[in-house]
């Protein structure tokens, strides 16, 4: 079975495509600057054949049919034709209480998704633009939605209320959704395939770092409380996003700066967080190059950063009462060693014990030490791969 992943923003497709017998990825790309004159189309095959492109794509349709011209091209295409394709899954933002699981996707779905809108206008949109070009490129093939809330649907209520009058849970659905979901399912399963036991008997903690970042506990297979809550803005100090924040603050900005909200929403998701300590950049890579250089303001969000996440760690210790592992994944959790020795070495209350050798490798690996009481691992996340399996688990159930 072969299936096609898609994650539609508003003005982009990023795909892969998988042969799922093998689970093994015959293609990858992306679609920027949808319709614009200089949209970009990126294709690379598992042999290595690459195309890169510049014109004029109008839509998200015109997108995907550009992807599946590529997928089947005479020298570079990977299947003879569309037909081929069994199934396409969808990486869906928010759920909300509505899906807690990946559903098959049809009307009543959809019409879901669209009451959704308010819960993440960013995103929900975009995906749903992103099923209906599907679709339309490709009628009658099965398509699948997963959803990034899902796997914190087993949250319990008191993680996930907010302590504000009830009626704002109750008519606006205001709580905790979390976010990330398929890369913390991933690397907490990964995990307990790596150290041979039920994942169902461990406690993790799962710390997805990157431009958005967020952790979760993982307590015996399912999410007990994770960092990011109504919105993808509360918990971490991420790139451009301020993390956790006292409310007033907003109210006093606003009054002092005479501004509106949403230039209080932008700045607090698009110019705060380690762009905004810094003053450099969101990029934990050009903070720590200047602070090699002496830079103490790249120097102080190096820090906060890490505080944030010792804090969050902690915290999910104590609500799990004990942890067996700690996983790192996402752009700087996978890549960047610094921040991992200073974070291990400022947790050593926990029994945990270091190997810099282990820490200065690359892939998936365990970088705690022989004798360390808690698991100390980086795992790359695989977020395509774990829509490929559900889409094709619906889809196969489906067909029984």
């Amino acid at each position: 079975m072969k299936i096609l992943v898609l994650n539609c923003g508003s003005s982009s497709v990023k795909y892969q495509f998988l042969d799922m017998t093998t689970e093994k990825v015959l293609a990858i790309g992306k679609v920027e600057r949808i319709g614009m004159d200089d949209a970009i189309f990126e294709y690379k095959n598992a042999a290595g054949d690459s195309i890169k492109e510049i014109g004029t794509i109008l839509d998200h349709t015109t997108a995907i049919r550009r992807v599946l011209g590529a997928l089947t091209h005479k020298e570079h295409g990977v299947i003879k034709a569309a037909s081929e394709i069994a199934a396409v899954g969808h990486r869906v933002v928010h759920g909300g209480e509505s899906f807690s699981k990946s559903v098959l996707i049809d009307d009543e779905v959809k019409q879901t998704l669209r009451n959704l809108f308010d819960l993440a206008p960013l995103h929900n949109p975009a995906n749903l633009t992103g099923i209906l070009a599907a679709e339309n490129a490709l009628p009658g093939v099965p398509q699948v939605a997963v959803f990034d809330t899902a796997f914190h649907a087993t949250m319990p209520r008191t993680s996930f209320l907010y302590a504000l009058p009830y009626a704002m849970y109750k008519r606006h659905k205001v709580r905790r959704y979390g976010f990330h979901g398929t890369s913390h399912r991933y690397v907490s399963e990964r995990l307990a395939a790596n150290l041979g036991r039920p994942l169902s008997e461990l406690k993790i903690v799962t710390c997805h770092l990157g431009n958005g970042s967020s952790c979760c506990a993982v307590m015996y297979g399912k999410s007990l409380d994770t960092s990011m809550g109504f919105t993808p803005l509360e918990g971490l100090i991420m790139g451009t996003r301020s993390g956790d924040l006292d409310p007033g603050v907003i109210k006093y900005i606003m009054s002092r700066e005479e501004i509106s909200i949403q230039e209080v929403d932008s700045m607090l998701n698009k110019h705060s967080g380690m762009r905004g300590i810094s003053g450099i950049s969101g990029d934990m890579r050009q903070i720590e190059e200047e602070m090699e250089k002496g830079d103490e303001r790249a120097k102080e969000t190096f820090q906060m950063f890490e505080y944030r996440l010792r804090k969050y760690i902690g915290s999910y210790v104590a609500a799990m009462n004990g942890v067996d592992a700690i996983v790192f994944t996402g752009g700087i959790g996978e890549n960047d060693r610094l921040l991992r020795e200073v974070l291990m070495n400022n947790l050593t209350y926990l029994g945990i014990t270091f190997d810099p050798a282990a820490n200065k490798g690359k892939g998936e690996r365990r970088i705690s030490g022989p004798d360390s009481k808690v698991e100390v691992w980086v795992i790359p996340t695989n977020e395509e791969l774990v829509i490929a399996r559900d889409t094709k688990e619906i889809v196969m159930a489906t067909a029984r």
